[in-house]
């Protein structure tokens, strides 16, 4: 990738509330939460908003998957699923057209011109048609937190990037995450499988 940063938690500057709340989840989707980082939000998912659902907690550091797996069998989750994968690669272990809903956080401006359309393709390949895949990362401005702003896209760079792997934009929240002086840190948006 681009840029690695392993460990390292949203869940201080980030609302996984206004994420999830975002998605217009029914509660029985089977949803992935790709570069998971240390699960939280794959949590807050499963707890809240998927009661009915399955979930997938994917990322390339070992060390959150076996936390998240301790945190699974502490907790009896029969419907949570950790998956130690690179995602520029492939995810193992999920079947072709069985994902509803698709969410990556501060991971997607990691990928480099190289891997992204690998990574584009393999979520085309797990996600149902009109199937959803949901991006919130730092707009592409200068702050304080967040990668450099050269690997930053901006919401319109991704819609061309996505309409040429048979994505489709339906929805962009520009005004998510942290209060900076410039507004809000991050956009949501959302593209469905054609």
């Amino acid at each position: 990738m681009g840029h690695v940063h392993h460990g390292k938690s949203s869940a201080t500057f980030l609302d996984s509330d206004e994420i999830l709340s975002g998605l217009n989840l029914k509660g029985n989707e089977t949803f992935m939460d790709a570069g998971c980082g240390d699960g939280h939000i794959a949590i807050k998912a499963m707890e809240k908003y998927l009661p009915d659902g399955r979930v997938y907690a994917v990322d390339s550091y070992d060390k959150s998957i076996e936390e998240l797996e301790i945190y699974k069998s502490e907790n009896n989750l029969e419907n949570l699923t950790n998956i130690e994968a690179d995602i520029t690669k492939s995810i193992p272990g999920v079947e072709n057209d069985s994902i509803d809903v698709a969410l990556m956080v501060n991971v997607f401006h990691g990928f480099t011109s190289e891997n992204r359309d690998d990574v584009i393709s393999e979520f085309g390949r797990i996600l149902k048609t009109n199937g959803r895949f949901a991006i919130m990362d730092f707009k592409p401005i200068e702050m304080q937190r967040g990668p450099p702003v050269n690997i930053k896209y901006s919401p319109e760079e991704l819609e061309e990037i996505f309409v040429n792997h048979n994505f489709k934009k339906i929805y962009l929240n520009e005004e998510m995450g942290e209060e900076i002086p410039e507004g809000r840190s991050h956009y949501l948006i959302i593209f469905e499988k054609r």
